[in-house]
């Protein structure tokens, strides 16, 4: 039998939603409603009136229903909380404390400073003030935006997109190096330079000798190579550094990578401004890229380039003495008569992989003198290069490299981590024995053709490799990794573009004329009252000169050997 279910009684309200009426032990009892965002008072505060009133919205409030606050009756007045306890004050006493405050307000109100002078401009500032301003604060940061060195092609197809910081994870060893030419002749560094002094400072003089930059594609000794099939991968020391430390690079720029059948040539564009220096570019402070500013990116370039163009002719003997590497230089011309730079080339090879079959690297390596050792021993070859100061207020060469010549290395090397990484690497391939580094600061801050040489500083390559934390293992293995994906691609043109406001390298196939067009700025445009030295002042790119046939037959006896 189910149990009785007894239905209970239902109360309905006509008039709206509740009760109709109001239970007797809840009646005059007002209503409030409950939100979480109240606040509940103390139940006995003695403070929170007179504290309440004098800063409001700190601390513990009544809450925010009148009806439920608690209000002392008129028969409590009388009553007073009495502490005997003595109060604890410090040296100068609170009331000193407030009255320093008002008087320092009523300076501020009349302006004046604290100490009774005129106000300063604590978001101006002096120039350190600035300066601090400008490193700390997350506003302040803001990274500058740089245009791109190449305009992208609408019809150009993304291959690839690397990401540079993944880079560093890549190792490779490729071992030691198959030297299979070596041409031109050095000249003899003089040491007198070594003993350079800031009180002793030179002037930088104009070269006129002639500097030749050639391409990978443009090197006849490389077409013998590749014609030979001595390797599948071509490429200038230059472009080799400048992919192996790409992780620490800023700046855009782009490469060309080219496929002929199972070979691959690394080269540069010939209205590219590849071959120009860079100047701070990983400094804090960046570079703005104003090509009507003496100090922005653009005349810094030429600036740089021609300094270390003049300083590696300048600090060399000029006696006739000369270490001959046994063939003459392949971009010497019959017309040179004698006016090419000192520089040495050395083609080397290197194998990208273990196997028989593995793609092997000819790499076209420089060195720019030869230093003398001691009697009976042979001559060591040298990179010469040189850091120059344009901004004397930041580091001020001749007040700290005197007494301080490793602080300001460091630092150069710091806000110049990707050129000075380059050089690094370039003498490694080269096998060059030293790095020879001179300090080149302008005549007057506003003076970009007159320069002095204030210092120099030597340099073993393994050494600076360990001061800047460069690791050839992880440079190979970038080089590898961009070659075993531009080996597996089509026959075509492919254009290396590094992004430069991101850590971003893309891949792009571009069509095989589609640089063709694209002619070398003018030089009026370019040198903008540098003086570049050599052949009217201007960097060579992309020459092609007649090789001598000597040459040709050296590097085919060379092959077949």
């Amino acid at each position: 039998m189910a149990a009785p279910f007894p239905v209970p009684a239902v109360t309905d309200n006509p008039d709206g939603w509740g009760p109709c009426t109001v239970p007797t032990h809840l009646k005059d009892i007002p209503f409030a409603p409950f939100n979480k965002g109240d606040k509940l008072g103390r139940v006995a505060d003695w403070t929170q009136g007179a504290f309440g009133q004098k800063y409001p919205g700190r601390g513990f409030q009544q809450g925010g229903i009148p009806v439920f606050n608690f209000f002392a009756n008129e028969e409590e007045e009388s009553f007073h909380l009495v502490d005997n306890r003595p109060v604890k004050t410090t040296k100068f006493g609170a009331g000193r404390r407030y009255q320093q405050n008002q008087r320092f307000q009523q300076q501020r109100r009349d302006g004046k400073d604290g100490r009774g002078g005129p106000e300063v401009d604590k978001k101006k500032g002096g120039a350190q003030q600035q300066k601090k301003q400008q490193y700390y604060g997350r506003d302040n940061q803001r990274q500058t935006q740089y245009s791109s060195s190449v305009e992208i092609g609408a019809d150009w197809q993304v291959m690839e997109q690397i990401t540079t910081t993944s880079l560093s994870r890549l190792n490779y060893s490729p071992g030691e190096p198959e030297d299979l030419l070596a041409c031109g002749s050095l000249e003899y560094y003089d040491k007198s330079y070594d003993n350079l002094a800031v009180k002793k400072e030179k002037p930088l003089e104009k070269t006129k000798r002639i500097f030749r930059t050639v391409t990978t594609s443009d090197d006849p000794i490389m077409q013998q190579l590749a014609a030979s099939g001595k390797a599948r991968v071509f490429a200038v020391d230059s472009i080799l550094t400048h992919l192996m430390c790409m992780q620490s690079s800023k700046y855009g720029w782009d490469l060309l990578a080219t496929r002929k059948g199972n070979k691959l040539f690394f080269d540069w564009r010939s209205s590219s401004k590849f071959t120009l220096l860079t100047v701070n570019e990983t400094a804090p402070e960046a570079v703005p890229e104003d090509k009507d500013n003496i100090n922005g990116m653009h005349h810094l370039a030429l600036e740089a380039t021609a300094i270390n163009q003049n300083f590696s002719q300048q600090v060399l003997i000029k006696d006739g003495g000369k270490l001959d590497f046994g063939q003459p230089s392949p971009f010497a011309s019959p017309s040179d008569a004698g006016m090419l730079a000192s520089c040495a080339y050395k083609y080397r090879k290197w194998r990208l992989a273990s196997g028989s079959d593995a793609p092997e690297i000819v790499v076209r390596c420089e060195v720019d003198a030869a230093l003398r050792t001691a009697e009976g021993a042979a001559p060591q070859t040298v990179l010469i290069k040189a850091l120059n100061e344009y901004d004397m207020k930041s580091q001020d060469y001749r007040k700290r490299l005197e007494n301080q010549k490793g602080a300001v290395l460091l630092s150069e090397t710091k806000n110049n981590k990707f050129k000075v990484a380059k050089w690094t690497a370039s003498a490694l391939l080269s096998g060059a024995d030293q790095i020879k580094l001179g300090f080149v600061s302008r005549a007057t801050p506003r003076d970009v053709s007159n320069h002095v040489v204030l210092a120099m500083h030597g340099l073993k390559p393994r050494d600076a490799a360990r001061s800047i934390n460069l690791e050839m293992d992880n440079c190979w293995g970038i080089v590898r990794a961009l070659c075993d994906m531009l080996l597996a691609l089509d026959e075509g043109t492919y254009l290396l573009v590094k992004d430069p406001n991101k850590e971003l390298l893309r891949v792009y196939s571009v069509p095989l004329d589609a640089f063709a067009a694209v002619s070398a700025p003018a030089e009026d445009d370019d040198l903008d009252g540098v003086d570049m030295g050599g052949e009217g002042g201007v960097v060579p790119v992309d020459v092609t000169v007649p090789i001598l046939p000597n040459i040709s037959s050296a590097v085919a006896a060379d092959v077949e050997d």
